[in-house]
């Protein structure tokens, strides 16, 4: 697929693709460093029925969720033959006791049984991070264990 880039003169520039629909969507980096969504309309590639404000950490979300979907299909395809093992992604969310805090004192795999083997931070994929790791809010993490593992992991991420 191809990012079509268009320098915006005294704005910044702007990265969008055009969708199967026809219908382009994608970034306008100003050149103070703030970011808008920005999404075409279906009749005119040229006019933006849509142009969203995004914060960095929106921004970065945004990326992680798109992300992940492709990670999660890759795992959930290679666990497919192992009964009882599953792969879901968590969302550290503002407010987490874990926003700031490293991996490790999630204790995770010892209380839930539950592996994390990515993170998505900042639009990186960080593969089996270390215990040290420090999650921030918008961070993805891709949990693998059983259901009953990752029903434990998630409550862990939310309440401690």
């Amino acid at each position: 697929m191809n990012v079509d880039e268009v320098p915006l003169p005294g704005i910044g520039v702007r990265r969008d693709i055009e969708t199967s629909s026809g219908r382009r969507i994608g970034i306008v980096a100003h050149r103070e460093g703030s970011l808008d969504l920005i999404i075409s309309a279906a009749n005119d590639p040229d006019a933006c029925v849509a142009s969203i404000p995004l914060t960095p950490d929106e921004a970065a979300t945004i990326g992680n969720l798109l992300g992940a979907r492709q990670l999660v299909a890759r795992l959930t395809e290679e666990h497919r033959d192992l009964p009882g093992v599953t792969t879901r992604q968590f969302l550290v969310e503002r407010g987490s006791p874990f926003d700031g805090r490293s991996l490790g004192e999630t204790r995770m795999r010892s209380r839930s049984g539950a592996s994390v083997v990515a993170v998505l931070s900042s639009g990186e994929v960080q593969a089996s991070p270390t215990p040290d790791f420090v999650l921030a809010a918008g961070d993805l993490l891709v949990v693998v264990g059983t259901s009953e593992g990752l029903d434990t992991a998630a409550k862990i991420l939310r309440h401690g």
